[in-house]
């Protein structure tokens, strides 16, 4: 479209002029910058609808609607205590593991952004990739930065608080509720039943919140030290009581949901005997609610789906076998989740026979006073239809250790392979865990070199670490961390392919230009020391490699010329990998 003409002095006479300068101001929405600085500090995978949570489990259609509908009126009505001096603003959602809360939260945050009443979510993850979801840092600013998208006057007045106190990132969870949330909402100061201030902050799974720790900065070298190591339990009940006051300001409008399993940290933070302060009444929902019925539909629906497709007979999984399996669930949609895994992996058994060995099932435990009796059970014949159970066990101790790790960031599930394998040309990760595609999502061979290993549930976790509940699977701490360690040290001393592969899925300038230069650091200038050699080798053989994530594109130019100078063959050599790839792929390379 072109430009409008735009006449300047229209019917002046007699103007002169030597210079004439026009500035033109262009203004952006207020604290759009400031708020990007609100964003870098956010777990923006551990939002409701996040990619990050798009496998995330949801509730069965027609299933937990009573709970959803209780806890939906709540959000949006309260106790009735509008008129009480105290309303109660806190809620908590109990129940043990596999009991389905978090499907239950997915659903209702769903539901309550559907009908408006929707502020903020978080979630939180023991076993995600994403550091933000496992720790309390970024819980605060990811609810002020949903907060910031909820209204506009609370926006700007976020990034005015921001701009005023540019360092409230790196200060206390407390300090942080009080200037990215409290401030800001008496600022708006409006009364709180404001239409356009209600709703609920939902937060699940704040009992897989892990402990931060911390270190003196002020200290070097060997005078450098950790302060008191601080545990879980303590973070999370820093997390409840931030919560706590935030609730128990007047202008903090909204319901909040917290959901977590019932360790004793919420016990007795919640129990009313200790903490005077008033909270809506607390929801179990293995005591409070039945779920055979939900369960019940849930077989319904998942078996039928399954008849239909391997065109079994009406009379496959009838209303009596139902029964049994919801009997066997106790309760615990976890259980009926599995088994239906179990028939729907494509396993060499037909679902005929694989749901004839389920309900043959019989638990070992000489108690009954467990309430997941039947999904350990399931847990332990399933784990047993691996060639070699013990290993398997093994590794998914050691994906478990492995998978959450900051340092080594996202390790994939070839990364995975190429350290726990004894020989990186056999199958061994498909033997192990082949079997096991009912509790861990195994990806694809064409994705697993950018693809994690993911688990269904962290029940499994939990029962392989209860000698009480796995029997003889049971595989002792000491002993885990003595194979992890066994195969850490093979990989070192047998392939550079592991560093090179995670310095290339990190993606980050650093980690590349540590794996290019550091091995040729210690060689003298007339030639290159063996291992030089090899890592070149195994560089060079990546570079051309289908998943090669191009170093150009985010390395500095002056790395390039660092390693032109102390290294000018190798440089030479990577440059020509490089332009092999560049004539086989299509990915644009920059900065190269």
């Amino acid at each position: 479209m072109a430009a409008p003409n735009i006449e300047f002095f229209t019917g002046s006479q007699g103007v002169q002029a030597e210079r004439i300068k026009f500035v033109t101001k262009i203004s952006s929405p207020v604290g759009i910058g400031t708020l990007d600085k609100l964003k870098a500090h956010i777990a923006a995978g551990a939002i409701h609808d996040s990619a990050e949570r798009c496998d995330a489990p949801k509730c069965q259609p027609e299933t937990r609607v009573a709970v959803q509908d209780d806890l939906y009126d709540w959000i949006v009505d309260g106790d009735g205590d509008g008129d009480s001096e105290q309303p109660k603003k806190i809620k908590w959602v109990t129940g043990p593991a596999g009991s389905g809360k978090t499907a239950i939260m997915g659903s209702l945050s769903e539901r309550c952004k559907g009908g408006g009443v929707l502020t903020a979510t978080f979630f939180f993850s023991s076993w995600s990739g994403s550091i933000g979801r496992r720790r309390k840092t970024a819980f605060v600013t990811t609810i002020a930065h949903q907060l910031a998208r909820y209204h506009p006057d609370l926006r700007e007045e976020i990034s005015k608080a921001i701009d005023e106190d540019s360092d409230v990132f790196d200060k206390t969870l407390h300090t942080q509720m009080e200037v990215l949330v409290l401030h800001p909402l008496r600022k708006i100061a409006r009364p709180v039943n404001y239409p356009g201030l209600q709703g609920a902050v939902v937060i699940d799974g704040l009992d897989e919140c892990e402990a931060e720790q911390y270190h003196d900065t002020t200290a070097t070298g060997s005078k450098s030290r950790s302060l008191p190591t601080r545990t879980k339990e303590q973070d999370q009940l820093e997390i409840l009581q931030v919560l706590q006051m935030a609730s128990a300001d007047p202008s903090f409008p909204f319901h909040i949901l917290i959901a977590s399993r019932p360790e004793r940290v919420f016990r007795e933070f919640f129990d009313p005997d200790t903490n005077p302060t008033p909270f809506a009444g607390k929801l179990d929902l293995h005591e409070d609610y039945n779920a055979e019925a939900d369960i019940t539909l849930f077989f319904e629906v998942q078996l039928n789906r399954i008849r239909r497709r391997y065109k079994l007979p009406d009379s496959w999984a009838s209303s009596e076998i139902i029964r049994a399996l919801v009997e066997k669930a106790s309760g615990q949609f976890i259980y009926a989740a599995t088994v239906i895994r179990v028939l729907d992996t494509g396993h060499q058994e037909s679902p005929e026979a694989l749901l004839e060995t389920i309900l043959k099932m019989k638990s070992t435990q000489k108690t009954s006073s467990n309430p997941l009796e039947q999904l350990d059970t399931l847990y332990t014949h399933i784990l047993e239809s691996s060639p070699d159970p013990p290993l398997s066990v093994r590794w998914i101790r050691s994906i478990g250790t492995i998978r959450p790790s900051q340092r080594l960031g996202h390790c994939t599930a070839s990364d995975m392979n190429m350290l726990l394998q004894t020989d990186p040309e056999t199958s061994e990760a498909e033997r192990l865990l082949g079997p096991l595609h009912s509790l861990i999502r195994i990806p694809p061979p064409s994705d697993q070199a950018t693809t994690q290993y993911e688990f269904y549930h962290k029940s499994l976790l939990d029962f392989l670490e209860d000698p009480n509940r796995c029997g003889k699977l049971r595989i002792e701490d000491e002993e885990a961390n003595r194979f992890l360690w066994d195969r850490f040290n093979r990989a070192c001393a047998t392939s550079a392919d592991w560093w090179v592969s995670l310095a290339i899925a990190h993606q980050q300038a650093e980690s590349l230009w540590e794996v290019f230069g550091e091995p040729h650091e210690s060689c003298p200038w007339y030639r290159c020391k063996p291992a030089c050699r090899i890592w070149s080798h195994v560089i060079l053989r990546r570079l051309g490699s289908p998943t090669w994530i191009a170093p150009g594109v985010f390395w500095p130019q002056r790395h390039w010329a660092d390693l032109a100078e102390a290294h000018p063959r190798f440089y030479r050599l990577v440059k020509k990998a490089i332009e092999d790839t560049q004539q086989k792929s299509t990915k644009t390379l920059n900065g190269i």
